[in-house]
């Protein structure tokens, strides 16, 4: 331990950091358990934690574990074994319900897997849709602007785009 480390583990504010470490190891419940406690001993204590509770983002933001990395790793494991334990559950003891079970549940995966790649189909006819109408509108619009570009032209080389002079205002279009 380096020399400034161990000044302010055992200075005046060390333990309120050791507490504060042993608090985050525990978590939410702790430090409401904590704050408990300070509001039957005494109340100003207590109301001094839970702003420092709130202020801090220890009440309404994630888990004090989140600091440590840890709780990711439980989180993670807990749920593989969850869906370990739903895929290879133990048996009743009772062939039928047994095997009923698993063609039950054999069925609900093909279910999932079924409305999953309706979904996906859904989603790509969608997308495809959307993407024809952006390629009809973009076609539109350089049709368009080349319309333009043709009134532009004409315009300047003195005709109309239907061929009239454009000093004849009693011209009708089509007509020479």
């Amino acid at each position: 331990m380096t020399t400034t480390a161990a000044h302010a583990a055992s200075g005046p504010m060390g333990w309120l950091r050791r507490a504060e470490a042993w608090l985050d190891a525990r978590g939410k419940p702790a430090w409401i358990a904590a704050m408990v406690l300070a509001f039957i001993v005494a109340w100003p204590v207590g109301l001094a934690l839970l702003a420092y509770l709130i202020w801090g983002k220890r009440m309404f933001g994630k888990s004090c574990h989140h600091r440590h990395g840890h709780s990711d790793d439980r989180r993670r494991a807990w749920a593989e074994s969850w869906d370990r334990m739903a895929r290879t559950a133990r048996p009743s003891g009772n062939a039928a319900f047994d095997a009923y079970k698993s063609e039950t549940l054999r069925r609900l995966e093909e279910e999932q897997e079924a409305f999953e790649s309706f979904l996906q189909r859904l989603r790509d006819a969608k997308d495809k849709t959307e993407f024809d109408s952006f390629m009809e509108d973009r076609a539109r619009r350089a049709q368009e602007t080349a319309g333009m570009a043709e009134d532009a032209t004409a315009a300047m080389a003195g005709t109309t785009s239907g061929g009239a002079p454009a000093a004849d205002p009693t011209a009708r279009r089509g007509e020479y």
